[in-house]
């Protein structure tokens, strides 16, 4: 059914179904009289248009008011035979065309009746399956919602064991190397130079491993704790990888909600690690602002870009930034920036 054809239907039965029963009712008896008169005055045969009335009564209002309309349809007719004139061979034959005609009405009152009660099934079936399908969309959102947060929870865990358990270990044993460093150099000692490198790879590690527990558990005090951890994590990125990563924010921008901020955290994280491992970037821009449409965060990079279109089997990395995104009731697009690199975009309202 077209959509226009099927809105106007819609219309259409909803507007009856808001008359008062005594409308319906007059309307019907009022229809007969007028297809009975014009089936008097003229030589063609108008029996079929008694079912104008018909139908939409055994439709709209009863199977009971559309046999009474359908007796009447019938006695309209047979009268209207009559006072026309009409000759038959016998006088039983018009009255048997009467009957003849109130059975074909009665069929056509019993499909419809028919007819109405399967389409009443069909919306029951559809309301159900309707009802059943929103429940376990909100269910599945729901698990979805509490694997995220098991997962955050996870790494911030892995990020607080390796702050305090691995980087204090780290320090102790850079410590420990500092002090054997010392001893062989009052000894005078050869190996002191190789001492000395060692407590260099250990601090090394500590930074490293220091850097990373950070990255898993971000600092997010408040509603300007956002801007500080990105701006942290640029800081991160381009001492890691050598390249050049800017966090770029003109106005403050805060964010009250620590999951929200959490959200877009994540999602900068994502984009920049795209950027580097399948861009192959050398510069990106992180940068948070506040529109009338809501907060939006843009990393932009000058990496080879990602394909136009998109491939059809789009990566971890990119359904997670959508899902993160859609988690927090924002939108995330993805596109191919006009110097070639790959700008993401996620609006917040």
């Amino acid at each position: 059914m077209h959509p226009r054809f099927k809105a106007w239907s819609d219309h259409l039965v909803g507007s009856l179904r808001k008359q008062p029963p005594w409308v319906l009712l007059t309307a019907g008896f009022v229809m007969v009289i007028v297809v009975g008169i014009f089936d008097y005055l003229t030589e063609a045969s108008l029996t079929v248009f008694y079912l104008l009335p018909i139908v939409p009564a055994a439709w709209f209002v009863g199977p009971r008011y559309a046999v009474t309309l359908a007796v009447l349809s019938s006695a309209v007719w047979f009268v209207g035979e009559v006072a026309a004139g009409v000759h038959y061979s016998s006088p039983l034959v018009p009255a048997w065309n009467a009957l003849i005609l109130l059975a074909f009405f009665l069929v056509v009152i019993w499909l419809v009746g028919r007819l109405r009660q399967l389409h009443q099934n069909l919306e029951g079936r559809v309301r159900e399956r309707t009802a059943a399908l929103v429940a376990e969309i909100a269910e599945r959102e729901q698990l979805e919602k509490e694997v995220l947060k098991i997962s955050e929870q996870e790494r911030r865990r892995i990020g607080h064991d390796l702050h305090d358990d691995l980087c204090q270990h780290l320090a102790a044993t850079a410590l420990a190397g500092q002090v054997l460093a010392n001893k062989l150099a009052a000894k005078g000692s050869p190996e002191v130079a190789d001492a000395n490198h060692v407590v260099d790879l250990v601090e090394d590690g500590f930074t490293l491993a220091r850097k990373v527990a950070h990255g898993l558990s971000p600092n997010l005090p408040g509603p300007e704790g956002l801007m500080e951890a990105l701006r942290e994590l640029a800081g991160r990125v381009s001492e890691l990888f050598n390249i050049q990563c800017r966090f770029q924010c003109d106005a403050p921008v805060y964010i009250h909600e620590e999951e929200d901020a959490t959200q877009l955290y994540r999602i900068t994280q994502e984009a920049i690690s795209n950027a580097i491992h399948h861009g192959q970037a050398k510069h990106i821009v992180v940068e948070l602002s506040a529109t009338e449409t809501g907060t939006v965060l843009e990393v932009s990079d000058d990496g080879v870009g990602i394909p136009d279109p998109p491939p059809v089997g789009q990566g971890m990395g990119l359904r997670l930034m959508r899902y993160r995104a859609r988690m927090m009731g924002a939108t995330l697009t993805v596109r191919r920036s006009a110097a070639g690199g790959t700008v993401v975009t996620c609006t917040s309202p």
